[in-house]
């Protein structure tokens, strides 16, 4: 559906005092007068404040899932996907971050403390959100993950996948600190795609890691 000009002002300012402030800390007093708008537009186009977060969710999800989609039709139509190896299983993801990326200035940090947020206790709802809107539509790279991985159980492939998305969600969420870091120790800083093609090995070591059970048992 068209989005109409009042909710995309609402959703534009709510996506700048987010980014900035935190989704506790900001307020709808505050997203009203950085819209320009009265609480009522912003309950009738979004219920609430947390749909107005929803619809944020939906903003960024719907073009990263679309992308992935998309990326494997084509590879289909050449070559069978289920051949990507789990390296080029990973480029696909981080080429989908960068294409959520040209959303906004910070499309990269609200995506990420979005899904940040959909494991905190008092957001299950957007949680059941993402999962029960996207959660079908990325099945099969996920099920592609589970191909290319070592040989493990579904338990561990749960936290190995989990354990890839948190090394994602934090370097991404606190991009800014962590170059700034880097600038202040060696005087360089990288831009974000050198930073995500630089995750790739490291992530795609942790997957393919013999899963062992008894290994813990043993010590």
């Amino acid at each position: 559906m068209a989005q109409s000009k009042t909710a995309k002002q609402i959703l534009d300012a709510a996506e700048a005092l987010f980014a900035e402030q935190g989704f506790i800390e900001t307020t709808m007093r505050q997203i009203t007068k950085e819209a320009g708008v009265n609480l009522a537009a912003i309950n009738y186009h979004f219920g609430s404040k947390q749909g107005l977060i929803q619809s944020l969710a939906e903003h960024f999800l719907k073009p990263f899932s679309e992308y992935i989609e998309q990326s494997l039709i084509e590879r289909d139509a050449l070559l069978d996907s289920s051949s990507l190896k789990m390296d080029e299983l990973l480029e696909l993801l981080m080429r989908a971050l960068l294409h959520v990326n040209q959303e906004s200035n910070h499309a990269l940090l609200m995506f990420t403390r979005l899904l940040e947020l959909a494991y905190l206790k008092s957001q299950e709802d957007l949680r059941l959100f993402i999962i029960g809107r996207y959660g079908s539509k990325l099945k099969p790279y996920i099920d592609l993950l589970r191909k290319q991985s070592a040989l493990m159980e579904d338990d561990e492939f749960f936290w190995r996948l989990h354990f890839v998305m948190g090394s994602v969600i934090f370097t991404l969420s606190n991009y800014n600190m962590l170059s700034q870091i880097e600038k202040s120790k060696f005087d360089t800083q990288a831009e974000i795609e050198r930073i995500l093609h630089r995750m790739i090995p490291v992530l795609s070591a942790g997957m393919q890691a013999r899963g062992d059970k008894l290994y813990f048992s043993r010590l």
